[in-house]
């Protein structure tokens, strides 16, 4: 009888140690957070430090636009605790909305109240998702993952709402140190001719191309996919070609993110050099210069205002 009693009491003691263990595990279990692009896991990031877990579906150097989704990515969604994706279509066919629906997971759409730069094409208007190459854009893209981590995880709001305070402090230096350096540019050189049409948001913002309202000039349309407005034309490249010889642009840019042969054609058919390399559609790597969003936007300045500033031909001082 005593040897049955104690069996009983350990058989009891242990069960009570796992379900110990297992509401400790719930109780520190991090909020995971899947993101669609590495722009919005690096604000993210920004915002919830390590109190969640932030996961990027896209890879450094991948483009949204015409991206394939895999099984692993679908079993990355499965373990979400929150979706976020850029939208305005950025993300091509939709792809994050259909991991987040088939998932059952919650999304936000980080560029909610944004006014969207207005593109024609085919007879259609076409909101260009890049807002974040305006910094000022940026602040808003914070303010809707903040509300949306801070409901679902209440009891450290105050933790989120402090990072995103200094992370915006952040972004209005950056805003600032960008127009400096823009403004060491010649308005007759300040001409950005890049792959395709992410550049709009910037070139508004900091005063580019002013002899086309300020929006860019790319040989691919705001898309590299298959959407309406998207990928080249004869007619689109021909029109850059001559923007490129009649408003003599000192050089033109290649993406991170796209293939730079087409560009580089242009660029050799105009007689000009390539001024280097721009992050546009995603960040760089891990332990590169681009590898958060605002080592992306210095970085792609100090090419932007070296090259046009003085000419360079391939990164390199001329």
């Amino acid at each position: 009888m005593k040897a049955f009693l104690l069996v009983g009491i350990s058989v009891l003691m242990g069960m009570s140690l796992t379900l110990v263990a297992a509401e400790d595990s719930v109780a520190t279990r991090k909020p995971v957070l899947v993101c669609s692009t590495t722009q919005i896991a690096d604000f993210t990031r920004e915002i919830v430090g390590d109190q969640c877990v932030v996961k990027s579906i896209l890879a450094p150097g991948a483009d949204p636009h015409t991206y394939m989704p895999t099984p692993q990515d679908a079993k990355i969604v499965l373990g979400a605790d929150l979706c976020l994706q850029n939208g305005l279509h950025l993300e091509g066919k939709n792809w994050m909305g259909t991991l987040a629906r088939d998932a059952n997971k919650p999304l936000v759409t980080c560029t909610k109240g944004i006014k969207p730069i207005e593109l024609e094409a085919e007879g259609e208007k076409i909101a260009d998702p890049h807002a974040w190459f305006s910094a000022r854009n940026v602040a808003v893209y914070v303010n809707n993952i903040l509300r949306a981590v801070s409901r679902l995880d209440p009891s450290e709001q105050g933790r989120y709402a402090a990072r995103a305070k200094l992370y915006l402090q952040q972004l209005r230096v950056l805003d600032v140190w960008v127009r400096e350096q823009v403004n060491r540019i010649s308005p007759q050189r300040r001409i950005l001719v890049t792959s395709h049409d992410a550049f709009n948001y910037f070139c508004q913002e900091y005063k580019f191309n002013s002899q086309y309202n300020y929006l860019s000039l790319a040989p691919v349309g705001w898309s590299t996919g298959s959407e309406v407005g998207a990928g080249m034309t004869p007619r689109r490249r021909k029109k850059v070609i001559d923007s490129i010889r009649n408003y003599g642009a000192p050089a033109v840019f290649v993406e991170t993110s796209v293939n730079p042969k087409l560009i580089r054609e242009i660029a050799k058919e105009a007689g000009i050099d390539v001024g280097g390399k721009l992050y546009s559609d995603s960040m760089g790597e891990s332990g590169t210069a681009g590898e958060t969003y605002i080592g992306m936007m210095r970085e792609n300045v100090l090419t932007i205002v070296t090259a046009l500033k003085i000419g360079v031909k391939e990164g390199k001082q001329e």
